[in-house]
């Protein structure tokens, strides 16, 4: 396995690999969930090629870009095992510089739910992201479900730039208990872990009441009484695009929660 330093390592090695790409970028603290998106892309591709890079763009004044968790032997071995067949680890230094063009989020998709409560955070995702694709040039792109408005958004810039590029979406991997597999678990106590369960208990509850009725009020006040959280920030309904809709469309609809658990900001979705 190939570990590559920097965008022009990055750039010459690709340049020699003839066949498909599969790339997973990740901010690293791998778990399983992004095995899962490896095993996919290891699967369907002739090369894979993971990127770890904590993104400092997208994180807000405040936010846990200090302390966000940083594996990197632990996570080379993950891929080794995984027949990754190159490691792509940028420093901020060589992915930036100090008068960048920048690129902005659309003024309305980028800017409610995850976009409102982060204003600016997904001018820092899709930042990056597009500097990958450059940098990597991926046949396929593998991202998870569970950051359903950042693969919303990529796959809007993939069609805005014509990118040739295929984004592959790929299902949340979850604890056994239910729990939405994140980097940022390793946050919660005991107690705030148990406590969090209750979010993926109302999506459940919400997709089972789903198949009796469309009311979206009637099955927001039933996620709210099942929600054991210190802060709700919200629990939104959206079609696949992205609008907010007024009841629930069967093969449409995505239900979303931002929540505080303790200190620690979870989110998580259902698709229906």
């Amino acid at each position: 396995m190939k570990i590559l330093n920097s965008p022009t390592e990055a750039k010459e090695y690709r340049k020699d690999l003839k066949g498909s790409v599969g790339f997973v970028p990740t901010m690293g603290a791998l778990h399983e969930g992004h095995l899962s998106l490896i095993k996919k892309a290891r699967k369907e591709n002739d090369y894979v090629i993971v990127s770890i890079f904590v993104n400092p763009t997208q994180f807000l004044p405040g936010e846990d870009f200090n302390k966000y968790p940083r594996r990197l032997e632990a996570d080379f071995e993950i891929c080794k095992r995984a027949g990754v067949d190159a490691v792509f680890t940028p420093t901020p230094e060589n992915m930036y510089t100090d008068d960048e063009i920048l690129i902005k989020a659309p003024k309305i998709k980028g800017y409610i739910l995850e976009g409102f409560y982060r204003p600016g955070h997904f001018d820092g995702v899709l930042q990056v992201v597009n500097k990958l694709f450059n940098i990597i040039s991926p046949t396929r792109a593998y991202f998870g479900k569970k950051d359903a408005q950042q693969l919303y958004l990529i796959k809007q810039m993939v069609n805005n730039f014509f990118l040739n590029i295929e984004i592959k979406e790929c299902d949340t991997v979850r604890e056994k208990d239910g729990l939405a597999l994140s980097s940022r678990n390793i946050y919660l106590n005991p107690e705030e872990r148990q406590r969090a369960l209750s979010i993926s208990k109302a999506l459940k509850k919400a997709a089972k009441l789903s198949q009796k009725t469309t009311d979206i009020e009637k099955i927001k006040k039933e996620m709210i009484n099942i929600l054991d959280v210190d802060k709700l920030q919200y629990i939104a309904f959206v079609d696949k695009d992205f609008n907010y809709i007024d009841k629930i469309y069967p093969g449409n609809t995505i239900i979303l929660i931002a929540a505080y658990v303790g200190s620690t900001r979870l989110i998580d979705n259902i698709y229906l």
